[in-house]
């Protein structure tokens, strides 16, 4: 596929990056030179410094011979404008960044299509329905969801109440496996785990498994599972905002925020949430607010520091489940390995979401899932694979890899090594990041 992205900043160049591991043909556009200077020259894509908006710009980089246009600079009405310029050009499929939930309405968003946009991103829209996931599953780092929920993907940092702790994946405490530790997190880095592989505390470690068994991992996992009621955010930011707009009748929200026009516009807004005009760094202000009192904590500043920070201190008022806004991606692995919980980054979010809109345009793709410093691939084999010629036991497969678990006829079940895998079958893999296409050769 040829694709097309406009717009070089974090979220443009994370998702080139992201492409450019996969075989496509790539083309990162901006007028500023000094972010194209700054991709690596290492990531297989092209870098062209021009407008998004100019038609001369859009002819250059061939636009009438492309797949997938993606605009995602900061400015929405240059998106949508460039996304209108690209499909009377011949783009087939265009993709565009925008801040306003007004374009979300369907009536509104026909009117965006018949003009030239195909798929909206709102990246705050996105960030507040992954937190809502959070607070579903406040036992869980990392919850995804694959073949329409059958297939769960989970993450959970361990502490001492696990009785994993200290055990190695060959010894565990089970008497059948119902899920497959396809991935554990240690300090910042990822490691794809064999038999011999210990889990230690703090580990962050990733399940796979099937909804029945949801239980079983999460009392493994020495968890409890809580039910969010109450949640106190500090920063009346967009993000902020969208949550409450969407998720006010199902949580009792307080909002507090230090600009106090800002509140009195939440005030009118969001009339079912509680509005508190003050400085939520300021530890006589969350006491006075009854931090104690609620189940979760959401630091949604514009200030990934603050966010860090804060949720340090919510966690030492005891509240149980605490989420962080961090939007600096340099800071985001750090703060991982901090007790602040859940961290939120809604450039990672919108890129992951755009991904799976390519993965839709392309079925011939491998699906997968940036995670870390791992990937999670969805990979269809083919007949007469090398995959298929001994069960998983007998196979020599390469370092740094797991097979964690195939959809067979729309049946889903987990890999073990006595599993013979079939012509046809959709395997899951963990693998590290940069191995993907080493990987393939096994299955095609």
């Amino acid at each position: 596929m040829k694709i097309v992205i406009v717009g070089a900043g974090e979220v443009g160049s994370h998702l080139a990056k992201l492409l450019s591991n996969e075989d496509q043909d790539i083309i990162l556009v901006d007028n500023d030179q000094e972010r194209l200077d700054m991709i690596d020259s290492n990531y297989n894509l092209m870098t062209w410094n021009g407008s998004p908006s100019s038609f001369g710009t859009m002819r250059d980089v061939g636009i009438a011979d492309t797949d997938l246009f993606i605009a995602v600079t900061p400015y929405e009405t240059r998106n949508i404008t460039s996304c209108a310029i690209a499909k009377k050009l011949g783009a087939k499929k265009t993709v565009a960044r925008i801040d306003n939930s007004e374009f979300l309405i369907m009536e509104n968003g026909r009117i965006l299509k018949e003009l030239g946009t195909d798929f909206l991103i709102y990246p705050e829209n996105l960030a507040a329905e992954e937190i809502d996931v959070s607070l579903e599953h406040t036992w869980a780092r990392y919850w995804g969801e694959l073949h329409g929920g059958g297939l769960l993907l989970i993450g959970v940092k361990l502490h001492g109440d696990s009785v994993l702790i200290d055990r190695k994946l060959k010894d565990l405490p089970v008497q059948q496996h119902d899920f497959h530790i396809a991935a554990i997190k240690r300090n910042n880095s990822t490691i794809i785990p064999n038999g011999n592989d210990e889990i230690r505390f703090d580990d962050i470690v990733y399940f796979i498994t099937t909804p029945p068994y949801i239980n079983e991992v999460r009392e493994l996992c020495g968890k409890k599972k809580r039910v969010v009621k109450k949640a106190l955010i500090m920063g009346g930011t967009r993000m902020a905002r969208r949550f409450a707009t969407l998720y006010h009748d199902k949580y009792h929200i307080k909002i507090i925020d230090n600009d106090r026009d800002n509140c009195e516009v939440m005030a009118t807004n969001l009339p079912d949430c509680e509005i508190v005009f003050g400085d939520g760094r300021d530890i006589e202000v969350l006491r006075e607010n009854n931090i104690y009192q609620y189940d979760a904590f959401l630091a949604l500043t514009d200030s990934s520091e603050t966010n860090i920070l804060t949720c340090l201190s919510a966690k030492e008022f005891g509240v149980p489940k605490t989420i962080a806004d961090v939007e600096n991606l340099q800071f985001l692995s750090q703060a991982e390995n901090l007790n602040i919980g859940r961290t939120i980054n809604k450039k990672l979010l919108a890129s992951s979401h755009i991904f799976k809109i390519l993965l839709d345009a392309d079925q011939s793709n491998s699906k997968f899932l940036a995670l870390a410093d791992a990937e999670v691939a969805e990979i269809d084999v083919k007949p007469n694979a090398k995959i298929t010629r001994a069960p998983v036991k007998d196979l020599s497969l390469p370092h740094g890899m797991t097979l964690a678990a195939l959809v067979r006829n729309d049946d889903i079940q987990l890999i073990n090594g006595f599993t013979r895998i079939q012509a046809g079958d959709y395997v899951v893999v963990f693998c590290l990041t940069g191995t993907i296409s080493k990987i393939e050769k096994w299955f095609n």
